[in-house]
């Protein structure tokens, strides 16, 4: 693919397994320093094995995202290790299906506070550094639910669409000073609960999408790999939605 990320230094959350794992292979690939961050300690120090290994250059941290102290301990540890930070991708989060009948305040809490809280307070913590670079990118981890509904998801629907806004918000924001702010909206990635589902409803969710299919990690690091190169240079406040043209039926 070319180092198409050469000299860029990129954190991303929740790189211990699924699409955030995809990330940090494939940005490491194409040249990225690569700081893997989640709670999966042993998942994500695996990640970065795996990518030393292959002569990419990655470090694994520890971070809770629903932290303000541990995100600003995240920042640091890629500046002191890296030498810098260029890149940002908050891809950690979680999901519940409850409707707003079944939702409890806990659950609302917990899903609001690493899906919604914990991007702000990445891009919160780590834009004076980001601003340092006078060349950097944010992308924020969107989901189709994001943008269309569904009948049991509620508060999972309110921090995906809390996202799309946010990011276009930032992206106005910080639009001269350097930092791009694009988004990206995947849709049934076979990867963590979605493996976990028994063959005939997957089945029923692939013959939904008009490709006919469910995509893998891959095919959103890939849209994330332009977004955050300087092949975009002239892109921000921009969202690619990766569904296989389920929102377009």
């Amino acid at each position: 693919m070319g180092k198409r990320l050469l000299n860029k230094v990129a954190l991303i959350s929740g790189g211990a397994s699924g699409i955030g794992a995809a990330h940090a292979r494939v940005f490491a690939e194409a040249g990225a320093k690569v700081l893997v961050c989640d709670v999966q300690a042993e998942m994500g120090r695996s990640v970065v094995d795996d990518i030393n290994h292959k002569g990419g250059e990655a470090a694994f941290f520890r971070l809770d995202v629903a932290s303000e102290e541990n995100w600003k301990q995240a920042v640091a540890e890629a500046v002191k290790r890296f030498g810098g930070l260029t890149t940002l991708v908050n891809n950690a989060g979680v999901y519940q299906p409850a409707g707003l009948d079944t939702e409890t305040v806990e659950g609302w809490n917990r899903i609001i506070a690493i899906n919604q809280t914990g991007a702000w307070l990445g891009m919160k913590i780590a834009m004076p550094e980001l601003l340092k670079s006078g060349n950097a990118s944010i992308l924020m981890m969107g989901s189709i639910y994001g943008i269309v509904g569904s009948p049991g998801s509620l508060a999972y629907h309110a921090s995906k669409g809390a996202l799309r806004v946010m990011s276009k918000s930032v992206a106005v924001q910080y639009a001269r000073q350097g930092v791009r702010v694009n988004s990206v909206f995947p849709h049934l990635i076979k990867s963590g609960i979605v493996e976990a589902l028994p063959p005939d409803v997957m089945k029923a969710l692939e013959d939904a999408i008009p490709i006919g299919r469910g995509g893998v990690p891959e095919d959103i690091a890939y849209a994330s790999l332009y977004l955050c190169s300087d092949e975009a240079q002239y892109v921000t406040g921009a969202e690619i939605v990766i569904d296989g043209g389920f929102t377009s039926t």
